[in-house]
């Protein structure tokens, strides 16, 4: 349903995304996940057909994102990253609007205003950030779109409200729709979509299905050492690093069963501040692409 095939944009300074290739399947939930700043937004725009791309081809159900955009953005539940909504309108008269664009009936509407607890009457110049983005997924879904477009959807809403857009997105999913869920949050992709692809810094590095990853037997141990060297000494060993932090001296390691006396003996020998172990998730395997420099 959506096919992307080697495509570049390149800002400069080595800004973008550069020969990017995926397809999203019929009735997939497809999650493309990365930081701000990876290239999430250059993509969905150009599949929105508001940027051409400097080589390379996207379609959205055969058709090219480019040439037929007007078709596609009526026919696409669209969810921007950054709302801006008109002024001198309320909640309802937007919606109104958006209704005669995207031939939405009321009962739909009138499901997703009480899911997401939206009051429409609300001026949308003086809506809060978490109302405007209740407002754009309402927009987003009401038309009952088969494909789905959606750029960091939940930015500004509260954890409840979080829970009822995974919720929703379960819903759609049952309901056949294709959806392309661009995100950096990870228990987004982990409760909703089938597929994930990792971009960094313009590129895709990894393509995995997410059952691999909840099947995975790998175990993560998170150690904190009480001074440098030990930590520098383990950072040179073998052993299935994920992510570290220097200054912290903190580590989190990829350790399969079989390997795990192997760990202990490593470790044995070291003055440990903090140890631990923990399921291996959608968390370890992004930091294995990523080495940030937050807390372990």
């Amino acid at each position: 349903m959506i096919k992307v095939q080697n495509l570049t944009k390149d800002f400069g300074f080595n800004r973008g995304v550069f020969d990017i290739s995926f397809e999203v399947k019929k009735g997939e939930v497809y999650g493309f996940l990365g930081p701000n700043g990876a290239g999430k937004t250059t993509t969905i725009r150009m599949l929105m057909g508001f940027s051409h791309p400097d080589t390379g081809i996207a379609t959205i159900d055969h058709r090219n994102c480019w040439k037929e955009h007007s078709t596609i953005l009526k026919d696409v539940g669209y969810l921007p990253g950054e709302i801006a909504l008109p002024e001198g309108l309320n909640g309802a008269e937007f919606i109104e609007m958006m209704k005669k664009m995207k031939r939405a009936d009321d009962e739909r509407i009138n499901y997703l205003l009480e899911m997401f607890e939206l009051n429409p009457k609300q001026n949308t110049k003086k809506m809060s950030i978490g109302d405007k983005r209740k407002l754009a997924i309402i927009s987003a879904f009401m038309s009952d779109s088969k494909i789905l477009i959606l750029d960091e959807p939940t930015s500004g809403l509260d954890p409840i409200m979080q829970n009822k857009f995974i919720e929703l997105i379960k819903e759609e999913k049952k309901r056949g729709k294709t959806i392309f869920l661009s995100t950096h949050i990870f228990a987004e992709v982990d409760a909703t979509c089938d597929r994930l692809s990792i971009i960094k810094e313009g590129k895709i590095v990894t393509t995995i299905e997410t059952d691999t990853l909840k099947n995975n037997e790998n175990k993560i141990f998170k150690i904190e050492f009480l001074n440098d060297q030990d930590f520098n000494e383990v950072i040179e060993s073998k052993m299935n690093i994920v992510y570290s932090d220097k200054i912290k001296r903190k580590i989190r390691i990829a350790v399969n069963d079989k390997d795990i006396n192997r760990l202990i003996n490593l470790i044995s020998k070291y003055e440990i501040k903090y140890f631990s172990e923990s399921k291996f998730t959608l968390e370890d395997y992004f930091l294995s692409y990523y080495r940030p420099r937050e807390e372990a």
